[in-house]
């Protein structure tokens, strides 16, 4: 039976859109643009407009806008993030994928809780504040309750003056009941990846387990709201089917949860499909995006939906994540590993989820981000004082949220640069400090340094 949101996801209509983009001149594409600059958002006719663009002067146009929203919004702040993968085991077959269930070339692992609480302890070493947990489509004798005892743990996590304060998490889609299990764990961000909106590559590409089920996984973010999780992410595969037609699926699903909750995504990611212990698909992607495709979809979500989030894993290689940030990027993962327990010992491929394009470890990222102007942050006070959901897009829209983002950029910044940073970052972070500083308002200026004085004073977690 088709879900509400999986009537919303119509290929008609982006067909036809697609179609007519590209009969359009250069006159159409500078039209979308300067409605693009005003951040209010695009409609699908005009996102197939900026997919269609192969001139190399417009697309210097596309980036230059995406650049100058993305500033307008969120500034310089590059939030950072780790994920933890605590299991996996699968039930689920999906042919791009190294933890379908039929794959015999990957080791399996689930972490325990003690194992799970020393892969934090090691991320809390190096300085991390937020994790993404992420698991397989099944848990240790098919106990969803693992889940929630592993954010408890996380959680539970104290070591000197370092602690995850946030814990977003990527797992199965849920029932309503056990959506709000886990919005009482205290989580921040549900993440789940549609991976195709194309019905037809979804079939061919999942053979077995509940995620066959399309409708069941495009409909989990209705169960997740309606459960109270008002922060959900969400996101495309990029190389399983035409580009294009997904980014333009996408906006009709984040279309349908405004519609249908008053809110969209908090979050969009972006994967491109990497090779896969076991899998030929992912090593031979049937619609590879080309890297300047790929700069194309990041400038273009970030003018299609202003206000959400855009993140970029450890899929890329550095190039190509220091190439998105100015496009449209707020999140960052660094130091990343993808198989259970890989934090604690050094990483075997044999069991990771994929294959990464960046192996700098978080202080390498670190340094090099704040080198390139960026101010690395481990904010996570909107989702502790309440500013999610509907509460976050009141404040992100006029542009309030930046006079709480920016000093508390700086003060989660500084943090790490005392507590955890090497001699060369906290160098370049300092500078970076005093020049982010100078550049402020008065008022601004003198209640940001009242913050990082009380941070060189010892305190810890001071939030605006």
């Amino acid at each position: 039976m088709t879900s509400p949101a999986g009537a919303a996801i119509r290929d008609e209509p982006i067909v036809e859109a697609l179609a007519e983009a590209t009969t359009r001149d250069a006159g159409r594409v500078r039209e979308v643009l300067a409605k693009a600059q005003a951040a209010k958002g695009l409609e699908m006719a005009d996102v197939a407009v900026l997919a269609a663009i192969s001139d190399p002067g417009l697309l210097g146009e596309l980036f230059a806008t995406a650049r100058a929203v993305k500033e307008s919004i969120y500034g310089s702040r590059l939030v950072l993030f780790a994920p933890l993968y605590i299991s996996n085991l699968c039930a689920n077959d999906c042919l791009y994928c190294a933890f379908r269930a039929r794959n015999r070339e990957l080791k399996r692992r689930a972490l325990t809780q003690e194992e799970i609480a020393r892969e934090v302890e090691i991320l809390v070493d190096q300085g991390h504040k937020r994790i993404l947990l992420v698991a397989g489509e099944a848990y240790p004798n098919e106990d969803f309750s693992y889940i929630l005892e592993s954010v408890k743990t996380i959680y539970s996590v104290k070591k000197n003056n370092g602690e995850i304060r946030r814990v977003n998490v990527n797992v199965a889609p849920l029932e309503v009941d056990e959506f709000k299990e886990l919005k009482a764990t205290g989580i921040g961000t549900y993440q789940l990846f549609q991976e195709t909106y194309h019905r037809g590559t979804y079939k061919m590409m999942h053979l077995g387990g509940k995620k066959r089920d399309y409708d069941w996984r495009v409909s989990a973010m209705d169960r997740a709201m309606q459960a109270g999780i008002d922060d959900v992410g969400i996101g495309v595969l990029f190389g399983l089917f035409d580009w294009r037609f997904e980014i333009l699926a996408l906006l009709q699903h984040i279309r349908y949860l405004e519609g249908a909750f008053g809110v969209g995504p908090h979050t969009i990611s972006v994967p491109r499909l990497e090779p896969a212990v076991g899998s030929d698909v992912a090593a031979h992607p049937p619609f590879a995006v080309a890297d300047v495709d790929f700069r194309k979809i990041v400038a273009i979500l970030r003018l299609a939906v202003p206000y959400t989030g855009i993140i970029m894993s450890t899929r890329e290689t550095p190039n190509i994540r220091r190439e998105t940030f100015a496009l449209g990027v707020s999140q960052i993962s660094a130091g990343s590993r993808t198989n259970p327990g890989g934090y604690a010992s050094a990483e075997e491929f044999e069991m990771a989820q994929f294959q990464l394009g960046d192996h700098r470890g978080l202080d390498e990222v670190i340094g090099d981000v704040a080198e390139m102007g960026y101010i690395p942050s481990f904010c996570t006070a909107c989702y502790r004082l309440g500013r999610t959901g509907m509460d976050f897009m009141d404040l992100a829209k006029p542009g309030e949220i930046k006079h709480h983002c920016d000093p508390n950029a700086l003060s989660t910044f500084l943090e790490y640069l005392l507590d955890y940073g090497s001699g060369k970052t906290r160098k370049a972070g300092e500078r970076l400090i005093a020049d982010k500083i100078g550049a402020m308002g008065e008022s601004e200026r003198r209640a940001t340094e009242d913050m990082l004085a009380k941070v060189r004073g010892g305190e810890r977690d001071v939030l605006v």
